[in-house]
């Protein structure tokens, strides 16, 4: 086990996954946990946690999952408190709550898209809003907030809301990296492609292709130029290299993962 992480403890939202596999929650908490880390691990139930603790339990890690509707100001504000009384600190905040639907302003309803928001930014917010007073007491602290390369460029199919809250995720991190640089906080953001994660099977293969997961597969790897997908763990390994020491010179910027994808040209 290595020690990047030894005595730090470590919030992440989304910690479980829809299915079994390496969803970018997941991978992040084994990571974590794996480097040495205490890793509270949220999620609105405990069951897609389940093969999270798992995986962790195999090599004695600490694994401390909780339930919390991240959109939910009171539930975030609880969860972080019990969080900061059990363990005494809070070191590295991983956001990785998030999922598209389908749509732009003219289809998509109102109401879909007041939860996209909710879910995909104003999460980042609530946490972001409970958890900096506890660095900022600390002196210290690392935070990676993950958005998507729906953010920066179209990647596919119209997703108005996912995109434009992944693009504020973005902003948003480079505003707050700013404001809180001077005071030991380190803001940074993980832009993901299109990777193959259980969310692949689970959840688009519905909303794209009529539930025809090969073909959505072929669709996706059609636009990466490596002409493979990653998947949770190579999301995992950029968010704990932003949150190391290994990048204590590095804040309010982007890291993308993505094979290549968001800089071709069509």
């Amino acid at each position: 086990m290595e020690a990047r992480f030894k005595d730090k403890v470590v919030l992440i939202t989304g910690a479980g996954s829809v299915g079994p596999g390496w969803g970018n929650g997941r991978a992040a908490a084994v990571g974590f946990a794996r480097e040495g880390a205490t890793v509270v691990g949220a999620d609105r139930e405990l069951a897609p946690m389940d093969e999270t603790a798992e995986r962790i339990g195999e090599f004695g890690g600490r694994f401390h999952p909780v339930t919390c509707n991240v959109t939910d100001n009171a539930a975030v504000a609880a969860m972080v408190a019990d969080a900061h009384k059990r363990f005494g600190r809070i070191d590295v905040l991983v956001n990785n709550v998030g999922g598209s639907a389908a749509g732009g302003p003219v289809e998509m309803s109102e109401e879909v898209w007041d939860v996209q928001i909710d879910t995909n930014l104003k999460s980042v917010f609530l946490t972001c809003k409970h958890v900096i007073p506890i660095m900022e007491a600390q002196g210290k602290g690392a935070i990676v907030n993950l958005a998507s390369t729906s953010g920066i460029r179209f990647t596919g199919s119209a997703q108005v809301a996912y995109a434009a809250a992944k693009a504020a995720v973005i902003q948003f991190s480079k505003v707050v990296a700013v404001q809180y640089a001077a005071r030991g906080i380190r803001v940074n953001t993980v832009v993901p492609g299109q990777m193959h994660t259980p969310m692949v099977e689970v959840r688009l293969a519905g909303q794209r292709t009529g539930g025809d997961v090969d073909a959505l597969i072929k669709q996706r790897l059609s636009r990466i130029p490596m002409g493979w997908a990653g998947d949770g763990r190579d999301t995992a390994n950029a968010v704990m290299f932003l949150a190391s020491d290994e990048a204590r010179f590095i804040t309010g910027t982007e890291l993308v993962v993505d094979g290549g994808m968001s800089i071709r040209c069509g």
